[in-house]
């Protein structure tokens, strides 16, 4: 009983570590696809997110900069996603795929130069009081200021979607926009900003992967999370609390897997790393149809483009 205890105790905490970058790319991609922007760009927008963080940390030394940076960085893909999207009515799907592409290959044309190199990274910070609660002090309070930013952007998430004017307008803007455009909405305005916003804050989650997780660029290191992300958004039925229980769930399978490797367990290695991969599938299939999709909580309008001549 006495070594099961710190097992679970870090074991919990590493699924923090590891859930982290999934909550703010789920967080981020509830907001555009809220606004009726179906997003499968965001493998792509973690990477560039995470080689332009890094890549200002390293010439800079400067973390909220970096962060600043990275952000940048994914509301610039958000607004071209937005531009063909929005704009011109492009296929929603085939627009997030190319996305997904052009951030790879951005990622790995700019980090060229800096695979191994080391930047100044986020280092852990205990919360006087909280961290010495027993077993939830270590679980939830010692990490990096990122780990805690996410905390906070949960609740005020929630509270902004289902509390909030604007966030009636994004919900509107999703369900019925041909109704909000009638109210007087701009329906085109409100969803490129919530893309852009959105692809920003998801970028902030690739951020965390090399200034934080790690402290060094690696070439594809979001190693396929943008695509668990895409399905914790399904899982989560588009819901800031709910993202942050999925993205805990996913960390902690990816978090078991190590754990066990580390102390031995007879297990295959290559089923313990596709235990996290495999729970996406899982998901994916259950919410595979529109109906469902419809049924767990999915905006009405998500993937299809909206244009006033066709109303009229």
């Amino acid at each position: 009983m006495s070594d099961i205890v710190p097992f679970v105790v870090f074991t919990l905490q590493a699924a923090v570590r590891a859930g982290t970058p999934l909550l703010f790319a789920v967080l981020g991609d509830i907001l555009t696809e809220r606004s009726g922007v179906m997003n499968l760009g965001i493998e792509g927008l973690m990477l560039v997110g995470a080689i332009s963080g890094f890549v200002a940390s390293y010439s800079t030394g400067n973390l909220f900069l970096a962060i600043v940076v990275a952000m940048l960085a994914g509301a610039a893909l958000g607004l071209v996603h937005a531009f063909f999207t929005i704009s011109l009515r492009v296929n929603q799907i085939v627009s997030g795929l190319a996305i997904t592409m052009l951030g790879t290959g951005i990622s790995g044309l700019w980090g060229k130069g800096y695979v191994g190199v080391v930047a100044q990274r986020f280092t852990p910070m205990r919360i006087p009081l909280l961290s010495d609660i027993p077993y939830i002090g270590t679980i939830f309070f010692n990490h990096s200021l990122l780990v805690y930013i996410s905390y906070i952007c949960v609740p005020l998430l929630w509270l902004f979607v289902y509390k909030t004017k604007y966030g009636m307008t994004l919900r509107a803007v999703g369900e019925a926009p041909e109704a909000a455009d009638s109210r007087g909405i701009n329906v085109f305005a409100v969803r490129y900003f919530y893309t852009v916003l959105g692809c920003s804050i998801t970028a902030i989650g690739g951020a965390y992967l090399s200034l934080a997780y790690n402290s060094m660029w690696i070439e594809n290191m979001t190693a396929g999370r943008g695509w668990i992300a895409i399905a914790l958004v399904l899982f989560a039925t588009w819901d800031p609390v709910k993202a942050l229980f999925g993205a805990y769930l996913f960390g902690g399978v990816t978090a078991l897997g190590f754990r066990l490797q580390a102390i031995g367990a007879d297990i295959p290695t290559d089923f313990l790393r596709m235990l996290p991969y495999l729970l996406t599938v899982v998901v994916l299939i259950f919410t595979s149809t529109e109906k469902l999709r419809l049924r767990v909580g999915a905006p009405a309008t998500l993937g299809i483009p909206y244009s006033r001549e066709e109303k009229t």
